[in-house]
């Protein structure tokens, strides 16, 4: 079948590479520009781009997908089908009409639950034991649009949303390619989703990493290992007479015990870090301190005078 992609980080890549060693004709991949990354912020293309110059499929990259000029250029290619997965940006109605099979996405849940941009940090922050991925076609409403396929997997119990995305990038390459065979084949049964069980997840910015200690300490075990990678759970330590210490989390776990005040450092013994929460104890096993390289509570704790009593958070950071 004759395909357009479109398609942005590395959660797209696989999907993109099945599709090309399944047999498709893939006339062009649509991806974002090229922007700045790392420490001296310099143009990195997106991990699409590069599968896609590995596979020598040409490559086209526009911040309006929509523009009549850039559809025009699409048109032209005469795709049969339009394939998107986690692309960034929204499809306007003319788009949408464009190839002769419509669009298709692949969605990181079980639609309807967790529609929107961070559907796998959300799974995990909810506390939902499975999640999948779905093929659907696309519509003017955000993964609103007919199920075509479906496939469920379970959530690890320690797994953290990098992990769990790369395993539901794979899984949905698979239900890609099955699908594209299902609706070349005249197989495919769209489906209508339910839109009153729709549930939301939308973007996650930089700040929603910050950490409450006020919540259980259940949650915010989930919460961590749903900020991780990104944008990453985060807190703040005030050493004695020094500026406030950015502390990222990355790995925690509940545990039993009393928790008088939420924040407050509860033990070091041993090497185990553990945190006072809104109900029982946080122990933080692996954190990033500003600067450095990750390290275990052990090792922070031996290089650092963090002690029974000291209290984490934003109040810290400001002085408060």
């Amino acid at each position: 079948m004759r395909i357009v992609f479109l398609g942005t980080p590395d959660f797209a890549v696989p999907s993109l590479e099945a599709l090309v060693e399944a047999g498709h004709q893939v006339a062009c991949v649509v991806t974002q520009p090229d922007r700045p990354s790392g420490r001296h912020r310099r143009l990195a293309p997106p991990a699409v781009k590069q599968s896609a110059a590995a596979h020598a499929v040409p490559v086209r990259q526009t911040d309006d997908v929509n523009a009549p000029a850039f559809l025009d250029g699409l048109a032209a290619l005469e795709p049969e089908l339009i394939a998107v997965v986690a692309f960034g940006q929204k499809l306007g109605r003319r788009l949408l009409r464009l190839p002769a099979r419509g669009c298709i996405n692949v969605h990181a849940s079980l639609l309807p639950r967790h529609r929107g941009a961070a559907p796998v940090a959300h799974a995990i922050l909810a506390g939902d034991t499975e999640t999948g991925v779905t093929t659907l076609r696309m519509a003017r409403r955000m993964d609103a649009g007919d199920i075509l396929a479906q496939q469920a997997t379970p959530i690890g119990a320690r797994e953290n949303a990098g992990q769990l995305g790369e395993r539901l990038a794979a899984l949905g390459a698979q239900l890609l390619v099955r699908t594209v065979a299902d609706m070349a084949a005249g197989r495919h049964k769209p489906i209508a989703q339910d839109h009153a069980m729709a549930t939301l997840a939308p973007t996650l910015h930089k700040r929603d990493g910050a950490i409450d200690w006020t919540r259980p300490a259940d949650f915010l075990a989930r919460f961590v290992r749903a900020m991780t990678p990104w944008p990453g759970a985060f807190t703040y330590w005030t050493p004695l007479g020094k500026p406030p210490l950015r502390l990222a989390v990355l790995e925690a776990e509940p545990a039993e015990g009393q928790a008088a005040s939420a924040a407050r450092v509860a033990s070091t013994e041993g090497g185990r870090l553990a945190i006072e929460t809104g109900r029982g104890l946080l122990h933080v096993a692996r954190l990033l301190p500003a600067g450095k390289r990750a390290m275990s509570a052990d090792e922070f704790l031996r290089g650092h005078r963090l002690q029974v009593g000291d209290h984490l958070g934003w109040e810290e950071k400001v002085g408060g």
